[in-house]
């Protein structure tokens, strides 16, 4: 048994994994068959759905959850992360989904700049083996965005755009990192030209999910609606802070 949300029981069974049902679910499944049309491997399969009404996808096996964080503390790791999120933009750079597919906290369609973000490319959502990530697991929160949206939320959590104790303690760092390289190695491997505006991106970047997060809680979706009565929204609020006022830990 898998257990990915608090809120959402999710069951292994066989080669399979079950999970309920999304409003958006439907874009995903269509985004999972264009994936699994042009060969790209670490996404799971979509197969269905089943008697109670859960969606069937295959199983990738490895190491996720929390033991994502260790594999992204060495060079190792962090770059591999980064290179498989630009081989995702790649498999979807030509993919424009159904009109009126719709994405968690969004129904317009994509525009001419964006593709199909995973909305949620973190360590804990990838499946290693070793310090190699093989599978992309969670794409709930696919949605239509530029690539850099992507990039910069996964640095918020790589850099990471964290205070030193929250790494130390939280994020598997022996020590407190060194920021900017670790961006500048991210932005690299990813194949950006350029670190220029890239802190920018990461604060607006977590300002949005922000913003997604109180508008799918003020209408009743979960988790959101549990974050925002426990009060972890208003945490979210403050690393937000943190990022304004820490930003030259990231800057040149």
């Amino acid at each position: 048994m898998l257990q990915d949300k608090p809120h959402r029981l999710v069951v292994r069974v066989g080669d399979t994994v079950r999970r309920p049902r999304q409003p958006w679910s439907a874009g995903v499944h269509e985004l999972l068959l264009h994936l699994e049309s042009i060969g790209f491997r670490p996404a799971p399969r979509f197969l269905g759905i089943d008697e109670q009404g859960r969606e069937i996808l295959s199983y990738v096996d490895g190491e996720s959850g929390a033991a994502g964080w260790a594999k992204v503390v060495e060079d190792d790791g962090l770059i591999a992360m980064a290179r498989l999120l630009r081989d995702y933009h790649e498999a979807v750079r030509g993919f424009r989904p159904t009109p009126g597919a719709g994405w968690a906290g969004r129904t317009e369609p994509p525009r001419a700049d964006e593709v199909i973000c995973h909305g949620d490319f973190g360590p804990w959502n990838l499946v290693w083996h070793g310090s190699r990530p093989v599978g992309v697991l969670d794409w709930d929160y696919a949605w239509p965005a530029r690539p850099i949206q992507d990039v910069a939320y996964a640095l918020e959590y790589v850099a990471p755009f964290r205070d030193d104790e929250t790494c130390v303690r939280w994020l598997a760092f022996p020590e407190p990192p060194d920021r900017r390289r670790r961006l500048e190695l991210f932005a690299e491997a990813y194949g950006l030209g350029s670190t220029d505006g890239l802190v920018d991106e990461v604060i607006g970047q977590q300002e949005a999910v922000w913003e997604r997060a109180r508008l799918l809680a003020g209408r009743g979706h979960q988790p959101q609606a549990e974050w925002q009565a426990t009060g972890f929204l208003d945490t979210t609020a403050d690393r937000i802070r943190w990022s304004r006022a820490h930003r030259h830990l990231f800057e040149a």
